[in-house]
């Protein structure tokens, strides 16, 4: 099944873990977003790491653990997210992610399934999520 939703993102200061004096930066950000317009209506809070979010014209790169509250559907659970991105000079921006296996909750226990993050062409951004449900084809 597939579920597409809009989401705002909301990031806090980042604290720097390492800054060398050559090559990228790494910082850890707490997160929240606001999951809204789509089959996935709720929020997430979590927290990042990042490479060269301070320059990220050289390249750039993200991790994300971050456990969603809310709807899918008809269900109402919580479930775990861990994806990352990756852009640079030289390739085309991509994200990649999955749900945690085992971290269903409530009447979304069980979830399994790949996510995906867009920016869309007015600037927002769009989770799409490939996921099953025991008991759903």
């Amino acid at each position: 099944m597939k579920a597409t939703t809009d989401f705002d993102v909301t990031m806090g200061i980042p604290i720097s873990t390492d800054m060398p004096g050559e090559g990228p930066d790494l910082s850890r950000i707490e997160i929240t977003k606001s999951f809204h317009g789509g089959e996935l209506t709720g929020e997430s809070t979590g927290e990042g790491l990042f490479c060269g979010m301070s320059d990220p014209k050289d390249g750039a790169g993200y991790v994300v653990s971050e456990r969603f509250k809310g709807q899918l559907g008809d269900r109402a659970g919580t479930f775990v997210l861990h994806h990352g991105g990756l852009m640079g000079p030289e390739i085309v921006p991509r994200t990649f992610g999955d749900i945690v296996p085992g971290s269903g909750t409530g009447q979304l226990e069980g979830i399994s399934g790949t996510m995906e993050i867009i920016r869309t062409d007015d600037g927002k951004h769009q989770l799409i999520l490939d996921y099953q449900l025991p008991g759903e084809e």
